[in-house]
């Protein structure tokens, strides 16, 4: 289809009484279908009405254009009606007096007969056939609001706009008008944009959802495709599979509004002290046992030892939280999972690549694989048995949780279901889901099992809901749990801070590897504002200690490594290279022709050299190959080639990946 409506790099700016501009809006592109339904949604003040306005042609964007079949918007006309919240009817008027009013004005060349008729149809239309020669102040307000649409249907505009217009209505009024829109809107192919804060709204009657972040410069964060089909029923829409991912999609939005919000009054210029060009940071963490180097380096003063003398800790509920944060700029830096950074410098995020490095790895190992109790009752012990129980059940759908998709919680689960012969892709379904959220959709068996860090297997056999069937240390004994991360601009800017950041945490990374503080991390991280959880749920200690043991009370602790004298804390660009290999191996993002200056743009090994060396650590490393539970091992001398002799894959593809003009990687 053609567009109907365009909104072409508006920008919007307001003068400011006493001097200065607010940019309300800015760089927003939008086009809409005929018979499109689309809803606008965000917070108070990210100017969504004033976007409607713009469309309607009651206000004039300060720069690009607003078009209606191709011809420019300079004011309001008949083929705009909007339909406001309060109504807006006469009051010494009857409901076929206001809306003949519209129609005698709109339609003043037709016969009387004619007009007469449409005011009529559309009394019918809305239901108020027994009210319609009662004045405003005798309706309800879903009445009232009911006259404003049929006022605004009946001058046949080419689009109806809404803002807010179900807001002030009971709940029981609003659903029905919503019910009696959507029929009217689908019975007469009307084009419809719709202001509204109501999510469950904006699912029912949309066919997409526009996403506003906040002002200032407000722009489009997100456009949500509804594939719910119609004819929509309020209490039917719910059963359909995409509502909740939808309405968990808008409420994750606008709780990352809100949070930025908070970080953006926060936020000051960059303060330089100590020879550092910046000592205000935010850092970001996802609440789990492997966040204990960020944790203990803020309370017991690493940071500030270090020069960082204003650093807040930003608790974010999931790595997609971390990786807004870092590409909006609300982020200086971030725990993330080892694969991340390769990830989104590949494009891995909104098919853009952004250049982001690690100096740092701070965890190795803490992950686990678990499954609901319900396998181990049936016999379930071992991969094969994992395997075997597939085959027999092809008809059930199994779910697997991950994290993220560049976490190694997803590849070392992936990796483990290839090797032994489980596609990952065919014969389960791997799904997304926040850390916390894990235990509880095991226990209400919305999904078979995960691949996590810690608490969170511990949690699901002290809770009686899931066993432990493999740790990483069966997997990839060693791999990179998490790592810090920050944008390539960010430590071209502020190198001194980069190497400071990394001091304090290797610090803190050694501090957590010593057993006589064991005790004293497991409180701290327990604490409301990190974990959050018992601190029987946080166990430390030797890695050799316990396996998985499944004649034993199926008991797993966390088997994470802070530091070590053989380079644990390390980049590695071995490391780097094959999760390079496994986001191509499973589509995520290409494999990089240019793999070489990718690994040494991402790993920041001379940040680390300097860190460790400033910090008088001697760290030995010798290159040696990864190697994994099914005897395969990996050097990275050949990737393209490793990447084809794997059996299960997708088709992957190789490409050059283009990034911004390289800095200089020797720091």
């Amino acid at each position: 289809m053609s567009i109907f409506v365009g909104v072409d790099q508006i920008e919007k700016v307001f003068e400011l009484t006493g001097g200065g501009k607010y940019i309300a809006l800015k760089g927003i592109n939008l086009q809409i279908k005929k018979g499109e339904f689309v809803s606008l949604i965000g917070h108070s003040g990210c100017g969504k009405s004033t976007l409607l306005n713009m469309i309607a042609g009651l206000d004039l964007p300060t720069d690009g254009l607003v078009t209606l079949e191709g011809k420019r918007v300079t004011k309001p006309g008949p083929d705009r009606m909007v339909v406001f919240q309060n109504y807006s009817l006469l009051p010494w008027r009857t409901v076929r007096e206001n809306i003949a009013l519209a129609v005698d004005s709109v339609m003043k060349d037709l016969p009387a007969g004619e007009r007469k008729a449409i005011v009529e149809k559309h009394i019918n239309m809305v239901g108020l056939r027994p009210h319609a020669d009662k004045p405003p102040t005798m309706l309800s307000g879903g009445q009232k609001q009911r006259v404003a649409i049929a006022r605004a249907l009946a001058i046949r505009p080419k689009l109806l706009l809404l803002d807010e217009p179900f807001g002030a209505l009971d709940a029981l009024t609003r659903g029905n008008l919503q019910e009696q829109l959507m029929q009217i809107c689908e019975e007469n192919q009307v084009t419809a944009v719709m202001v509204t804060h109501d999510i469950d709204e904006a699912v029912l009657l949309s066919d997409r959802i526009v996403m506003l972040t906040n002002g200032p410069e407000s722009k489009i964060g997100d456009i949500l495709e509804v594939d719910i089909p119609r004819p929509r029923k309020r209490m039917e829409v719910v059963e359909h599979p995409s509502y909740y991912s939808l309405r968990s999609e808008m409420i994750y939005f606008l709780n990352q509004q809100k949070r930025i919000k908070k970080l953006r009054a926060r936020k000051t210029t960059a303060i330089s002290r100590h020879g550092l060009e910046k000592i205000n940071l935010e850092i970001g963490f996802v609440p789990l046992t492997a966040c204990a180097p960020l944790a203990i380096a803020q309370e017991k003063g690493f940071f500030r030892k270090h020069g960082l003398d204003d650093v807040h800790l930003v608790r974010e509920t999931s790595w997609r939280g971390i990786v807004d944060g870092i590409a909006g700029g609300y982020l200086d830096a971030a725990q993330m999972p080892s694969g991340m950074p390769i990830w989104m410098t590949l494009g891995g995020h909104r098919n853009r690549p952004l250049p982001v490095v690690s100096s740092l790895t701070m965890t190795r190992n803490g992950n686990a694989i678990t499954l609901s109790r319900q396998f181990f009752e049936q016999g379930v012990q071992s991969l094969g048995d994992f395997r075997k129980y597939l085959l027999q059940t092809r008809e059930k759908r199994h779910t697997m949780g991950v994290v993220h998709p560049a976490s190694m919680h997803n590849l070392l689960l992936r990796y483990w279901l290839a090797a032994g012969g489980i596609d990952p892709d065919s014969d389960v379904h791997i799904q997304t889901i926040p850390p916390a959220q894990m235990v509880v959709d095991l226990q209400n068996g919305s999904i078979d099992g995960y691949c996590v860090g810690e608490p969170w297997n511990l949690r699901a056999v002290e809770e009686g809901v899931g066993f432990t069937i493999a740790t990483d240390l069966e997997v990839w004994f060693g791999h990179p749990g998490k790592v810090l991360g920050v944008r390539e601009e960010w430590a071209q800017k502020y190198p001194n801070t980069h190497i400071a950041l990394t001091k304090a945490l290797l610090e803190a990374c050694y501090y957590c590897s010593r057993p006589e503080n064991a005790e004293e991390i497991r409180q701290i991280l327990a604490r409301p504002e990190y974990v959050s959880t018992d601190p029987n749920f946080i166990q430390l200690g030797d890695p050799n200690h316990t396996t998985c043991d499944l004649d034993h009370p199926m008991r797993e602790y966390a088997h994470h490594l802070f530091y070590a004298e053989s380079a644990v804390n390390r980049p590695s660009r071995t490391e780097q290279v094959w999760i390079m290999t496994q986001l191509a191996r499973w589509g995520d993002t290409p494999f990089p022709r240019n793999w070489v200056e990718i690994v040494e743009r991402v790993c920041r090994v001379g940040v680390f050299s300097t860190a460790a060396r400033e910090l008088g650590l001697d760290i030995n490393y010798t290159r040696q190959p990864i190697e994994f539970f099914d005897g395969v091992k990996f050097s990275a001398d050949d990737p393209i080639s490793y990447l084809n002799s794997l059996k299960i894959k997708r088709d992957f593809s190789i490409a050059e990946v283009v990034l911004d003009t390289p800095i200089s990687t020797a720091a």
